[in-house]
């Protein structure tokens, strides 16, 4: 019985779509999963995606597909994490519509999320990122426009899918200058600009014209810039600015990067963590939690205050070793 399509399109057309209203990137997300599980599921199977059955998806099956991502497409555990995630919200809506595979679903559901490694977040210094902003050749259009890119990315923490989704309309510079953006979990949030920021964006919004509907970064069509398009100047510029800042060329730097950035420069200004987490759109604090965790300068304030009596402050120096040595005559 071929009960898989079916249920497919009902999970996107009505659970999805209309149920839960999920974002454009989210379906996108569970779509390119699906692709991806059917693909590897006609080749172990021999039958067309409209041919399977929910029988197919069984739990070994499942498992092969995630080890598969991993071995064979040389994915994370985070990205194979994030296609079981969409495998088991699928699951979850046929448990209710296909009782008689009750069993196989069970099975499909109990397979646990890989545990990993978390990595300590990279960010840029202050010296690192205006190397990087100043990249940028603003005798260029396309310069000029990477250049307000950069320092709106710098300096709002905003993630990309909220840069490329800026409006002219979004953009206000007026008293208490701020931009507002449309981000994820479907939330609307204000970030205010710096007076630099101001005034790049106002010098960039004259020379770029266009409705208030338009993309306020657009490519050379007018149209919005991409995802990639956004990753690929940000790696161009890092690499032009390590000639400058060498210690950019042993970074990895993304356009997350940028946001990680703007977390740890509110931190080492002393801005409480529920600021950040606000400032950059988080569900909950906990998520901030890692930029203190990759703060140096906050552990080693911790440590000077739990330092022993009597002991002088800062960091432990050795002695100097002609000292050292007469101390022992």
């Amino acid at each position: 019985m071929n009960d898989l399509a079916p249920l497919l399109q009902s999970f996107f057309t009505d659970k999805m779509m209309l149920q839960r209203q999920a974002s454009t990137h989210t379906i996108a997300a569970y779509r390119d999963t699906f692709k991806l599980l059917l693909g590897f599921a006609t080749r172990r199977t021999g039958r067309p995606p409209a041919r399977l059955s929910l029988a197919d998806l069984d739990a070994p099956a499942i498992g092969a597909f995630l080890t598969h991502l991993e071995t064979q497409r040389g994915n994370s555990t985070a990205t194979r994490n994030a296609r079981l995630a969409a495998i088991r919200s699928f699951f979850r809506y046929a448990a209710h519509r296909a009782p008689d595979h009750a069993a196989v679903i069970q099975r499909v559901l109990a397979i646990p999320p890989k545990r990993f490694d978390r990595a300590i977040v990279s960010y840029l210094t202050q010296a690192e990122s205006d190397a990087l902003i100043a990249a940028a050749d603003r005798s260029t259009w396309t310069g000029r426009r990477d250049h307000a890119l950069l320092l709106v990315a710098v300096h709002t923490g905003l993630r990309v899918s909220e840069l490329t989704g800026l409006r002219l309309q979004d953009v206000q510079l007026g008293v208490g200058a701020h931009l507002r953006c449309h981000g994820k979990g479907r939330k609307d949030r204000c970030t205010p600009l710096t007076t630099a920021t101001a005034k790049v964006l106002r010098t960039w919004m004259r020379e770029r014209g266009g409705q208030h509907a338009d993309p306020l970064f657009p490519t050379r069509r007018g149209t919005a810039l991409s995802r990639d398009a956004v990753q690929h100047l940000v790696a161009k510029h890092a690499k032009s600015a390590a000639v400058i800042c060498p210690s950019l060329a042993a970074k990895h730097v993304t356009s997350h990067t940028l946001r990680h950035s703007t977390a740890m420069a509110l931190l080492h200004a002393g801005v409480d963590i529920s600021v950040i987490a606000l400032w950059l759109g988080h569900e909950s604090t906990e998520t901030t939690q890692i930029y203190l965790h990759a703060d140096m300068t906050i552990k080693e304030r911790a440590l000077a205050r739990t330092a022993p009596a009597g002991s002088p402050p800062g960091r432990y120096n050795a002695p100097d070793t002609l000292l050292a040595f007469l101390d022992t005559l």
